[in-house]
């Protein structure tokens, strides 16, 4: 059974980045990688449907248009009980805090390290078997 990841990023090498450091899972059928390149491309998605099923957003904070903390309380919003993992360049704890107090499930700080991101994916509720 595979289920789905939403990455949501304005730069556009993150998406290669994160099919590399996902190969195998992706091979092996654990993870389906979705891309949006803004907060308004995810919410597009989101209201499409995203197959297999959605079992976390990766946001990152900082992005032009619609940024990820705006992009979190609308998720909220519409699907409470979806985790929604914040990833930003930056140690800013006052965004830190509010993400937390708009419900964000995880901080991941970049340059992302793969090896915390993958034990904090498979603590997630919905996992493939």
């Amino acid at each position: 059974m595979s289920v789905s990841i939403l990455v949501v990023d304005d730069e556009p090498d993150v998406a290669e980045l994160f099919r590399q450091r996902f190969r195998r899972e992706m091979r092996q059928g654990t993870y389906v990688l979705h891309f949006a390149g803004s907060g308004e491309e995810a919410l597009d998605k989101l209201s499409q449907g995203i197959e297999p099923q959605l079992i976390v957003i990766l946001s990152d904070i900082n992005m032009p248009g619609m940024d990820g903390l705006t992009l979190l309380r609308e998720i909220k919003t519409q699907r409470p009980e979806l985790p929604v993992m914040m990833v930003t360049a930056y140690g800013d704890d006052d965004r830190r805090r509010v993400a937390g107090e708009y419900g964000a499930a995880e901080f991941i700080n970049k340059p992302v390290d793969f090896d915390f991101l993958k034990k904090q994916l498979q603590s997630l509720p919905d996992q493939p078997a």
